[in-house]
């Protein structure tokens, strides 16, 4: 039954990763094996290494991270979102070519997606007797998912040219608020 709940809390982890991942796939017409590999590596590692901080830090960060985390994960969202919605409209050359896996794009999105996972660590740390076994079922879900997203967005993703951008930024931007309200409201 652990194994089981483990898997559950690790697909939920991992959807906004998920759709990340999609979108990214989608902006970009030079994406490569390597991109998603990349991609996936990131957002596994950080939805793996989050909890794992969670746990180790007890449940005095919880009060401390509860009260800000969805903030700070919609600032980032929506930073990025916003960048993107930008980024579409903008008249680009033919030579231009973007690099989706960018390292500090990479880093802000990965801990956006990632910062629930923090607060979720301290629960597993609660419920399983492994914190290991589930860090590494984090991880690798997150992966599995990040990367078949990005490549579901490179197959599908061209249809739209450059407006999957923008759609991307709003996804990315309803994502920051998805996870607001759920704070505030819930």
């Amino acid at each position: 039954m652990e194994f089981i709940t483990i898997t559950v809390i690790a697909v939920g982890l991992a959807m906004d990763a998920f759709v990340v991942s999609i979108v990214s796939g989608g902006a970009y017409k030079q994406l490569h094996v390597k991109h998603a590999l990349r991609m996936a590596l990131f957002f596994g590692a950080f939805q793996a290494f989050m909890p794992l901080i969670g746990s180790l830090a007890g449940l005095s960060l919880k009060d401390y991270i509860q009260d800000y985390d969805h903030w700070v994960a919609f600032a980032l969202l929506a930073a990025v979102g916003g960048k993107m919605i930008y980024e579409s409209f903008k008249i680009k050359s033919v030579k231009e070519n973007p690099d989706p896996s960018n390292i500090i794009v990479l880093l802000v999105l990965s801990v956006a997606t990632s910062i629930d996972a923090l607060a979720i660590g301290i629960t597993l740390s609660i419920i399983t007797s492994s914190i290991a076994v589930a860090v590494i079922i984090i991880g690798l879900i997150t992966f599995a998912l990040s990367y078949a997203g990005v490549l579901i967005g490179k197959r599908f993703g061209h249809f739209f040219e450059n407006k999957i951008e923008a759609v991307g930024g709003l996804v990315l931007i309803g994502i920051g608020v998805k996870i607001l309200c759920e704070h505030l409201i819930f």
